[in-house]
């Protein structure tokens, strides 16, 4: 990894005083002191880049400045400008003439992926034999970056390319690199050619991970292909490859994935049925899914089923549940499922009880939404800004503009500064319903918050 320690040797200089050219030439210069702040530093890697970014006379710019690149001074550069494939490489260009600064494989491998993102590969080509002709070494996450973007541009030939010449850069071809092209493969359509490719794996000594079946679980699933998905977990498995999570676990995500709910339902209610449990990771994508689809009573009845079965839910679980049964208006189950969460161990949080605060003012229960507040202030995390913020509002819809005002004071106490629409909300509440005192109270509170 490379630190900000191994910067550029810099000179100490206000940070309010760095702006334009002055950040320049005040902390790039390569001067004898190196006391200049990390954050002098970073203001400087960013005005650099927006030069290399924007200025079309980037390297005259860069000449005037009297820079002497470094390793990480070139590297940070190049990783800010990760979207400006033809600028990082002329930057890098400019950088290599200065007779002080030699390149190292970190510099060499961010602009090859950012070369490979914003589709230069004819460049990208030229950069990698430059670095074969140094003797740098390439690792096979730099590999399997390019096959995924040849990949992504539906170039499968050139990413089948890449695999094959990796053994010319003395680089081991590893079950990222074989995931990678198994992902390009199964993005075209060629599950022959994709499975063709894990028997190989298998028999230059890879083993499969959990990535290697997704990638072409999913594949099959997205093409419709469920019965040859089950069939290569099946085979598999017969073969002495069991993957690293259960085969109907992988197959219900790749359903999801592919946007076929009821198959995966189906797939979880013949689990239940012979009293097997999906793992929580394959449970909360299934809730996810099909609360996103609206039928939430599914996932009331299935979370039911499953914990009498013996899973544990995670917080993951809850905080899919929680605020899809709140907005339907089932609020004793939304309340039934934070004391689940509580007893499991875990503090409620604002994104776990601010949706049931919010269908409790919904149905008009705000007394029942003050003593659940104040409950929570109490046995839970203390509440932010948003949850103030609805609280306040929903009390205006519900004409309790005397509680918003006490929220909005409550606030500020809490160091959480109302925003200015909640302060019209409940000074002009307030006036209408004959409280002029207390909003000119409320009026004054903002003036001094304000500042004005």
């Amino acid at each position: 990894m490379i630190h900000a320690s191994k910067k550029l040797s810099l000179i100490p200089c206000p940070s309010s005083a760095l702006t334009g050219n002055a950040i320049i030439s005040a902390v790039l210069r390569r001067l004898s002191t190196t006391k200049t702040t990390n954050d002098d530093y970073f203001a400087a890697i960013s005005h650099i880049s927006n030069i290399v970014r924007r200025d079309i006379y980037m390297e005259r710019t860069l000449n005037k400045l009297n820079l002497t690149p470094t390793s990480d001074f070139v590297y940070r550069v190049l990783r800010s400008c990760h979207n400006s494939g033809v600028e990082s490489l002329r930057f890098f260009n400019w950088a290599q003439s200065h007779p002080l600064y030699t390149p190292t494989s970190f510099e060499f491998s961010q602009l090859i992926q950012t070369l490979a993102s914003t589709r230069h590969f004819e460049s990208m080509w030229k950069v990698l034999q430059q670095m074969k002709t140094l003797n740098l070494s390439l690792t096979p996450h730099i590999f399997s970056q390019i096959i995924i973007e040849y990949g992504n541009s539906s170039l499968i030939d050139n990413a089948v390319e890449v695999f094959n010449r990796m053994k010319n850069f003395n680089c081991e071809q590893t079950v990222e690199v074989y995931n990678a092209l198994l992902l390009g493969l199964c993005e075209v359509r060629n599950f022959h050619g994709a499975y063709a490719l894990i028997r190989r794996m298998i028999r230059k000594g890879g083993v499969p991970d959990k990535e290697t079946y997704s990638i072409l679980v999913n594949g099959w699933c997205k093409a419709g292909k469920f019965k040859e998905a089950q069939g290569f977990l099946e085979e598999m498995s017969r073969r002495g490859f069991n993957p690293p999570v259960r085969g109907r676990d992988l197959l219900i995500d790749g359903l999801l994935n592919a946007g076929y709910i009821e198959s995966a339902k189906e797939i979880v209610r013949r689990m239940i049925k012979e009293g097997y449990l999906p793992d929580v990771a394959t449970f909360n994508s299934l809730l996810e899914a099909i609360c996103k689809s609206a039928e939430v009573e599914f996932c009331i009845d299935i979370y039911h089923d499953v914990c009498r079965l013996g899973l544990c839910p995670d917080i993951g679980s809850y905080k899919i549940m929680i605020p899809a049964v709140s907005k339907i208006g089932k609020i004793d189950e939304a309340f039934r499922l934070l004391y689940n969460a509580i007893e499991d161990g875990h503090k409620p949080f604002p994104g776990l009880y601010a949706p049931i605060l919010k269908a409790l003012c919904r149905s008009g229960r705000f007394d029942d939404a003050f003593s659940f507040f104040s409950d929570m202030k109490v046995k839970g995390h203390p509440p932010n800004r948003p949850v103030y913020t609805m609280l306040i509002r929903m009390c205006g819809r519900g004409g309790r503009f005397v509680k918003a005002a006490n929220y909005l004071v409550e606030m500020t106490e809490m160091n959480l500064t109302p925003m200015s629409q909640s302060f019209d909300l409940v000074t002009d509440g307030l006036k209408n319903c004959g409280k002029h005192e207390l909003a000119k109270r409320m009026e004054q509170l903002e003036v001094s918050l304000r500042g004005d």
